[in-house]
């Protein structure tokens, strides 16, 4: 590509330049019609021979037009050179001294049909010009003029010492070359925008964040496992004629059921006395069952609501037991959709049936008038007492009552007896309103007897021939409450139920329900006795079962159901350590509740718990507690200290942990109890007078220290080295309601959200565990105190596509075919990971879709907010206050799901308003964008579009509930908001244009 000659050279040249087009043709640039290349530079007779410059088209260099250039002549002399470039038609006149010898190099593209000499430098694999290639080759001289001369000492490669000459002399050619993965194909994160490089970074960081996420979530789930009880085993076990039993009475362990509510408003008394009769009328020994109710309001009506309530359970209870009724509820049985005659033979039950349906019924209208009672009854002993001051005020004055005399009298609330009454009253006043009353004990219904009460035949109610009609003991529990004390809420009633109950009855297990869940199975409370009373039951602190929810709307619009909880999940945590304790429908120790370490444990060592061995046994005998010293390792290692300064009570406890032990009637079985030991009747009952100590919800019974006091409580259970069990029943073993309402079911998330911020921010914190809880239940406890912090990348992540629109940029520099695959890969393996979840979970798609849908409203709404009043009370130590869910329905007799479309309005709804407010205005304003753009880039409106609607389709239950019953949202509130957005997204192209867009023309791949 060099020539030089030692003969001058003439003044005039000629100079022709062209282009190759993008067929391979080459066309003229200057003025004349041909180009004439010669083929053979060598043979020159002169140093001045005609050459081609090869201009590429660049950014700066668009072919519009035929524009005639003319090169420069580089003239050299003593090896220095000396240049002088001319453009436009200019010439340059070179003089040469000494008969130098003039050595010219030209580092452009000298194109010849004959000559096939082309530079090596230049090419590319396809043949076509390599702009990349050569501007590194020229070190950034491309584009300096129309041909480059080099100087004589610069070398093309100082390292190797390489020229170009050394390329033009030799026709080497590469056998191998490197090429890099593109980044589009690998990840957006080796991808970025560098247009745009805020908004791909705060994609990586939600992703990022959404992968630790998942997998905090995905790895407890390894090892799902099922279980069932075997029934027929227990009853010939426990209550079957044996050596040890010959009359086969009952040898089962004792019950004790908790039920808790708090405000007669907001949990209705007749729901309240449905689940009381429901837990009456249950398949196990009457004299081994005994229930409690804590009212921490303090209500009258409550109080004789449950008086009323066990007034019915007298016929309801035979009549369940006669004709072997389920539900035993008697509003949900009364409401079947179901043949009630299917499968009864007896044929008295049509009888029986109609005459119970009529006693509820009036049972119902005397819950429904208690209200209106109460008040006539206060108001005639309030007048009453009225007329009683007045009289002995006449009897003061003579018979004349000075008019300046005024005649005071406490509104109180009376009861039936004409007594006051010791909780809270109507008109509150000092010691009767909630939070400020006297402590209450009623049993309600008498111990029963230990030998079965047959009924006999009663014409004027029913027959219960040969039907048991005792009746479970039932007590009436409201705990004293003072101003100046923290109550603790529902921990602290359910320790005082404890307390009490260990006088009383002393069950060794205790069965937890709210006040709305009801017992659906009769034989629930027999199947989670099965897995006490089994091999290797004595190390078991607690058996949940999972929730199961009634008045749900069809489509679970909020998912209430919570199947992916219930039913994946918790039963892949069955397969490790157990289940977490969820607040209701579990059935405890009592003596684990105590504090107390299991008699045998495994410490789990390494980094993740691979080294397994035997826990050092440092459980004492129960008469040495308090002698104890302090276990160094961790706080819950120590063995409790103080229950109180009850003698009975700590002589109760001893009891109750040898009543809860397995029967020894095989070998194999530790830490058993001798064969009929429960047979003789309980001792005599007494009055508790247990009074709470410093330990009670540190240590001791339901901890303290957060709103969701039921996770805390079974993770310290978990921490000490028990283990818990998922009881899932063929038959739903309770059945409860819960919230549609949009507005009551935020407010639920977010007080069960708020309390894992608390959960992380304490020492419950599962990375401060101990070595007894396994690895994968520790990664489980992490989830679930850092779950809510999601949130914060959620919300960012939603914005992401309107943002995307706004800006007119994408996450990644391009959307090509790689990238899109590996996307799709990616989205389809976890699709797959979901429905094999799904397959061994039996949980519906349906619901499945449901629950993501609410994790997004949830997760941008409630969760959001619980982490801001979480840290507000970790930092500044501001208490937060919840109100109860609400388990009662909006008034429409019509309509079972009238409270689903009510709409209240709170704080929680702004934040998702406010998403779906955005992503609608960016969805408008980018399709305006692209319209108005001089070159449309729809493949940003894709990507962006795509995101947004995505968004918005999770969003969807969101705005429906906003939107309440389908027709009532006028018209003019679609016109406004079309408005609005046509106008926000005008404006927006207004103050920031659209940019005109560049097409690419590769063809071995589709860029947006």
């Amino acid at each position: 590509m060099a020539t030089s000659s030692t003969t001058r050279r003439p003044s005039s040249q000629s100079v022709k330049f062209a282009r190759r087009t993008s067929s391979g043709r080459i066309v003229s640039l200057s003025r004349d019609e041909e180009l004439d290349i010669p083929g053979d530079y060598s043979s020159a007779e002169n140093d001045y021979i005609n050459y081609t410059v090869m201009m590429p088209p660049t950014p700066d260099n668009q072919p519009h037009g035929t524009t005639t250039y003319r090169g420069s002549g580089r003239s050299s002399q003593g090896g220095k050179s000396n240049n002088n470039n001319n453009i436009n038609g200019q010439q340059d006149d070179a003089s040469i001294s000494n008969g130098g010898k003039l050595d010219r190099r030209i580092s452009t593209t000298l194109k010849s049909d004959d000559n096939n000499n082309k530079s090596m430098l230049l090419r590319s694999q396809t043949q076509d010009f390599d702009h990349n290639r050569w501007l590194f080759e020229t070190k950034g001289k491309y584009g300096i003029g129309n041909a480059y001369w080099q100087d004589e000492g610069d070398s093309f490669d100082h390292e190797s010492g390489m020229s170009m000459q050394d390329f033009m002399d030799k026709p080497w050619k590469p056998l191998t070359r490197k090429v890099q993965v593109p980044g589009g194909i690998i990840s957006p994160v080796t991808n970025p925008n560098h247009e745009a490089l805020w908004l791909w970074g705060m994609s990586i960081v939600c992703e990022l964040w959404f992968a630790f996420s998942w997998l905090l979530d995905i790895l407890p789930k390894f090892n799902p496992i099922n279980r069932t009880a075997d029934l027929s085993a227990l009853k010939d076990k426990f209550e079957m004629p044996s050596p040890s039993n010959p009359t086969g009475r009952s040898d089962l362990p004792g019950v004790d059921v908790f039920i808790s509510t708090a405000d007669p408003e907001k949990e209705p008394p007749l729901v309240t006395a449905n689940t009381i009769l429901s837990v009456l009328a249950v398949q196990y020994p009457v004299e081994k069952l005994s229930l409690y109710i804590s009212d921490d309001g303090g209500s009258i009506l409550t109080f004789e609501a449950m008086a009323e309530a066990v007034k019915f359970s007298e016929v309801w209870v035979p009549f369940c037991r006669k004709h072997d009724i389920e539900p035993r509820n008697p509003d949900s049985y009364f409401n079947q959709k179901t043949d009630p005659t299917k499968n009864k033979k007896k044929p008295d039950f049509v009888k029986d049936r109609r005459w119970i349906k009529r006693e509820y019924d009036e049972f119902k209208v005397r819950i429904n008038g208690l209200p209106e009672v109460i008040r006539k009854r206060c108001d005639m002993y309030n007048k009453n007492e009225e007329m009683q001051e007045k009289k002995l005020a006449k009897e003061k004055y003579n018979g004349v009552i000075p008019p300046d005399h005024k005649i005071e009298v406490t509104k109180a609330t009376w009861m039936a007896d004409g007594t006051h009454w010791p909780g809270t009253w109507h008109n509150p006043v000092s010691d009767h309103f909630k939070g400020d009353h006297a402590g209450i004990l009623q049993i309600m219904s008498k111990v029963p007897e230990m030998d079965i009460v047959m009924g006999g035949p009663d014409e004027g109610r029913l027959d219960f021939t040969g039907i048991d009609i005792r009746i479970p003991m039932f007590a009436y529990v409201s705990r004293e409450k003072r101003k100046s004390y923290d109550h603790n809420k529902k921990a602290g009633a359910m320790n005082a139920l404890v307390r009490a109950s260990a006088i009383l009855s002393n069950g060794p297990f205790i069965l937890n329900l709210d006040c709305d869940h009801y017992v659906y199975n009769s034989m629930a409370i027999r199947e989670g006795i099965c897995y006490m009373m089994d091999r290797g039951g004595d190390r078991i602190c607690y058996i949940q079962f999972p929730q199961r929810f009634e008045g749900i709307d069809p489509s679970d619009r909020y998912a209430n159901h919570n199947t992916v909880f219930f039913d994946g999940n918790m039963r892949a945590l069955d397969g490790l350590q157990g289940p977490v304790y969820v607040g209701t429908g579990c059935m405890f120790r009592r003596y684990a509740l105590y504090g107390f370490l299991p008699p045998r444990a495994n410490e789990y060592l390494g980094v993740f718990g691979q080294k397994k061995s035997k826990a050092k046994d440092v459980q004492q005998p129960l008469s040495s507690a308090e002698e104890e010293p302090l276990n160094p390792d961790h706080p819950d290692l120590n063995l409790p200290k103080k229950f109180g300064n009850s003698t009975m009570f700590n002589e109760s406890i001893a009891v109750a942990e040898f009543q809860g032990r397995p029967l020894a009637d095989h070998f194999s079985i530790k830490n058993g109890r001798p064969p009929g030991a429960l047979l003789a009747p309980r001792p005599p009952l007494d009055a508790p007078t247990a009074a709470e100590a410093i330990a009670w919800g540190d240590r001791i019974g339901w901890i303290y220290g957060s709103v969701t006091e039921d996770v805390v409580t079974g993770y310290r259970m978990h921490n000490r080295g028990w283990r818990s069990v998922y009881c899932i029943t063929k038959r739903d073993a309770f059945r409860g309601t819960a919230p549609i309402n949009l507005t009551d079911r935020l407010h639920q998330v977010l007080r069960w959200a708020t309390g894992s911020v608390e959960i992380f921010f304490s020492r419950n914190n599962a990375l401060l565990a101990t070595k007894r809880l396994k690895f994968l239940q520790r990664v489980a406890y992490l989830n679930v105190g850092i779950y809510p912090f999601t949130s914060i990348f959620l919300v960012v992540y939603c914005f992401l596509p309107a943002l995307s629109l706004f800006s007119g940029q994408f996450i990644v520099q391009s959307l090509d075919i790689q990238f899109l695959l590996y996307l799709l890969t990616i989205s389809v393996t976890l699709i797959f990971i979901s429905l094999l979840e799904v397959k061994w979970s039996g949980i519906a798609l349906e619901e499945h879709w449901r629950n993501e849908q609410f994790w997004v409203i949830g997760g941008s709404s409630a969760h959001f907010v619980a982490v801001i009043q979480g840290l507000l009370k970790v930092i500044a130590g501001i208490e937060i206050s919840f109100t109860l869910t609400s388990k009662s329905a909006a008034e429409d007799e019509d309509d079972i799901y009238a409270d689903l479309y009510v709409v209240k309005w709170t704080g929680l709804f702004i934040i998702p308003l406010f998403i779906i407010v955005t992503n609608l205005v960016a969805l408008v304003i980018g399709f305006s964008r692209t319209i108005y753009s001089v070159i449309p880039e729809w493949g940003k409106l894709f990507g962006g579009s795509f995101f947004s609607l995505w968004v918005l389709t999770h969003m969807y239950p969101f705005a429906k509930g906003l939107m309440g019953r389908r027709g009532r949202v006028p018209t003019i509130i679609y016109v406004w908001s079309g408005l609005i957005s046509i106008t926000v997204s005008l404006l927006w192209v207004v103050i920031s244009p659209p940019q005109g867009g560049t097409r690419n023309t590769d063809g071995d791949q589709i860029r947006f």
